[in-house]
């Protein structure tokens, strides 16, 4: 099916406007494109009265009036989508999904800015002859309070290549967009990376107090070996979303802190502050994205008889936290490390 003609003055959906799809949404919007959020009534409503500010750890600091973008909860606004970014969370996708079939033009593509593959994945069932397009984004978005989001870590989001060019439109200042025709295995990247999210949320730190603590960095670093051996064995391919090649990330995470400090900071910039997002789920008393992380490497673990007990043992924990809706756990290393090299 041939797309629609992608122009600067296309019109934008985004799809489930949370902290990623407002944060993207709003540069976007302020740089002059056409932007509907597709969001909850509670985030409309913030951002109706408090306009949409946009922060983050490199001197952002942007003020994006509400009047400048459409803001609604009514899917029926797909109907005039040039193109739909995705940007739910997995346990919404089917949702989206579709609402997106029965709204939004076929010719229109859809991109999904989503962590892990599920997502696109599900897309993919339900959206059968779209232009469907994977996307990674590297940073993590934090939400500061009503219509205030905070972009705490580097990084540009690559989206898969296709019949014609979507970067040009979604590039603008603050947000640098590419692409790739190997998206997948830039997804695979990026979830051996978020694979992290489930031990920062247990550890109650922040990120940059967890990547300065070296027990905390060897506890990543066997866990990511876990999976790198399951995706070896599943024969996947991995582009890495750093500067170093994914089987050296653990050799860079159990160094002594000094120098793991110089290279992480060519690596990559976090903010002080920042949390993953799983971290905020826990405190808001949401589900979390664990069966598309952890998840996904424990179903690869069962379909290559690979063991995995650690990536067990931590999504375990992450269901557990989950039932008990208290918060972030604030476990040590010791917490997390016990019994998993029995399971």
């Amino acid at each position: 099916m041939s797309g629609r003609l992608i122009s600067a003055s296309s019109h934008i959906v985004v799809a489930g406007a949370g902290s990623v799809g407002c944060f993207t949404g709003g540069l976007l919007a302020a740089a002059g494109r056409r932007v509907t959020l597709l969001a909850r009534p509670r985030t409309i409503a913030e951002i109706a009265a408090h306009d949409l500010t946009l922060t983050d750890f490199a001197g952002l600091d942007r003020t994006v009036p509400a009047a400048r973008m459409t803001l609604t909860e009514d899917p029926a606004c797909l109907a005039g989508a040039d193109l739909t970014l995705v940007t739910v969370k997995t346990a919404a996708t089917a949702a989206i999904a579709e609402a997106i079939a029965d709204h939004a033009p076929p010719a229109a593509p859809v991109v999904s800015l989503q962590n892990g593959l599920d997502g696109m994945e599900i897309l993919t069932r339900r959206l059968s002859g779209r232009d469907l397009r994977a996307g990674m984004v590297p940073f993590n978005v934090v939400p500061m309070g009503p219509g205030r989001f905070h972009r705490a870590s580097s990084g540009d989001i690559l989206i898969g290549s296709g019949a014609q060019p979507l970067a040009p439109l979604l590039s603008v200042p603050g947000l640098p967009v590419a692409e790739t025709a190997d998206i997948t295995a830039v997804q695979w990247g990026k979830l051996l990376l978020n694979l992290n999210n489930a031990l920062n949320a247990l550890s109650g730190l922040t990120l940059h107090a967890q990547l300065q603590d070296r027990e905390w960095r060897r506890l990543m670093a066997d866990q990511m070996s876990e999976a790198l051996t399951v995706l070896r064995a599943a024969g996947i391919a991995v582009t890495s979303t750093t500067a170093a090649p994914p089987g050296l990330i653990p050799h860079v995470l159990r160094l002594p802190t000094p120098l793991f400090a110089r290279i992480a900071a060519r690596m990559m910039v976090i903010d002080p502050s920042a949390r993953a997002s799983m971290s905020h789920d826990l405190l808001a008393g949401r589900a979390t994205e664990i069966d598309a992380l952890q998840g996904r490497i424990l179903r690869l673990a069962e379909e290559t008889g690979t063991p995995v007990p650690l990536c067990r043992r931590v999504a375990g924990l992450i269901r557990e936290a989950e039932t008990r809706g208290a918060g972030l756990p604030g476990l040590s290393v010791a917490q997390v490390r016990a019994g998993w090299s029995q399971r």
